[in-house]
């Protein structure tokens, strides 16, 4: 547990400096309109998160998104994974890009892996904003009719014992309230081992990255085939 409770000190150091992430992106429709010249596929998958999602400081083969496409086209899935994680994002940022993200893609997506509020706790937002953040684009998603997998966050240790009850708790609600199946820790596995992550002991390296793909890829194929029933049933 020391990697633990050293990743939650260096989170709590470094509130004021970048939020999990030092280079913010904005997506535009060009971005979008390039991304979207790629080979045939059969799905569209979205992840869309900070920058734990979009790849920080790794090579372009090497962040969540990549990885994910390539675990799923292991498995016999031909998918494509939209890389729609910025760096620095609050789940406030979140909310207010995703519609823009939506609209500007090449056609609706079959899943959306939805993976923000880390950067909420690192700047001690209070947890209610967050929850109110993260009920809003699942109330988007589910009006629009996309399916989600979660990805949850945990507080670090230093931010106390109720702050961390209140954070920690959004996510398995979340998940709940909407049905939605969720991993419960981004960084599970990851955090506590050293060969896994960056120096800055807050994000995964290459390798990290692999082993979160290796937990959350299961959730992702089995939300795929589940939509591929719903359709057969409509």
């Amino acid at each position: 547990m020391r990697s633990f409770w050293l990743y939650g000190a260096l989170c709590v150091a470094i509130q004021g400096l970048s939020g999990c992430g030092s280079n913010p992106v904005a997506e535009t429709k060009a971005d979008a309109q390039v991304s979207a010249k790629v080979t045939q596929y059969d799905r569209l998958v979205v992840a869309f998160g900070d920058s734990l999602y979009a790849g920080y400081r790794l090579a372009p083969n090497e962040g969540l998104a990549p990885q994910l496409q390539a675990a799923l086209k292991a498995d016999g899935i031909n998918a494509r994974v939209h890389n729609a994680g910025v760096s620095g994002d609050t789940t406030a940022a979140g909310k207010a890009r995703l519609a823009f993200v939506l609209d500007n893609l090449e056609r609706k997506p079959d899943l959306v892996v939805l993976g923000l509020g880390g950067n909420d706790m690192l700047r001690g937002i209070k947890p209610a904003e967050t929850r109110a953040n993260m009920t809003a684009m699942m109330d988007e998603l589910k009006r629009r009719d996309i399916p989600v997998v979660l990805t949850g966050m945990v507080a670090a240790p230093n931010l106390g014992q109720d702050y961390g009850k209140s954070f920690n708790g959004i996510f398995p609600q979340m998940a709940k309230e909407y049905d939605a199946p969720l991993y419960p820790f981004f960084l599970d596995g990851v955090v506590t081992e050293a060969a896994l992550m960056l120096p800055d002991n807050i994000h995964p390296n290459a390798k990290g990255v692999s082993r979160v793909v290796e937990g959350l890829s299961p959730l992702v194929e089995a939300a795929l085939n589940g939509n591929d029933k719903a359709v057969l049933e409509k």
